[in-house]
């Protein structure tokens, strides 16, 4: 179980970095802007995670090749978007997006979970997991977080109710990897269809 956490740990690293990268790519930042915002998208969540679960060290610096795969991936794109620009359309954006949404979901749960945090806890562990870094990450970019706006699509919502798939088939004993494989699948989905059909918290 170790092994599928950490390969989807480092799945939803390499997702949300490149989210980061394509949003600084909007604001015309320079590579240390855009290594900067990849940094912060993939691991915001995280570091928050393992604060809130008294994990140390931070798995971005026990795992240290993390930060160095993204500072060198940052150059790769830098020159990337440049000569094609369809890597930074808002087509590309959502799917990206809602990936990192359901990997940071399942990871975040499942981590939390195999530290024995109560399951509402767990829940609420792997919703911040998912959504942290987009929030400091617009926070960087000198925006209020999409993701607080009332005019937004389902984000936080999606990941909610993903972790709570996964919750459910922990506890019907269908085993770990089902539960984040739905998680990651329900989050996906349910964010991507939010953005499609325009859907948003009535209040």
């Amino acid at each position: 179980m170790d092994f599928v956490l950490l390969v989807i740990e480092i799945l939803a690293i390499l997702v949300s970095a490149y989210a980061g990268m394509i949003e600084a790519k909007r604001q015309d930042f320079d590579f240390v802007g855009i290594s900067t915002a990849a940094m912060v998208t993939a691991f915001g969540g995280g570091t928050l995670r393992d604060l809130l679960l008294d994990r140390t060290p931070l798995f971005w610096v026990e795992n240290y090749q993390y930060p160095i795969i993204i500072f060198f991936l940052s150059m790769i794109a830098l020159v990337a978007f440049r000569y094609n620009k369809e890597l930074f359309r808002q087509r590309v954006m959502l799917y990206i997006d809602a990936l990192g949404l359901g990997l940071f979901s399942a990871v975040g749960v499942g981590i939390a979970l195999q530290l024995n945090t109560p399951l509402f806890p767990a829940v609420l562990i792997g919703v911040i997991t998912a959504t942290a870094g987009g929030v400091l990450r617009d926070i960087l970019c000198n925006k209020i977080p999409e993701v607080f706006l009332k005019t937004t699509q389902l984000y936080v919502t999606c990941s909610f109710i993903a972790c709570w798939f996964y919750i459910g088939f922990y506890l019907l004993g269908y085993g770990e990897i089902i539960g984040l494989s739905v998680c990651i699948l329900v989050a996906f989905v349910t964010r991507v269809l939010a953005v499609k059909l325009d859907l948003s918290l009535p209040f």
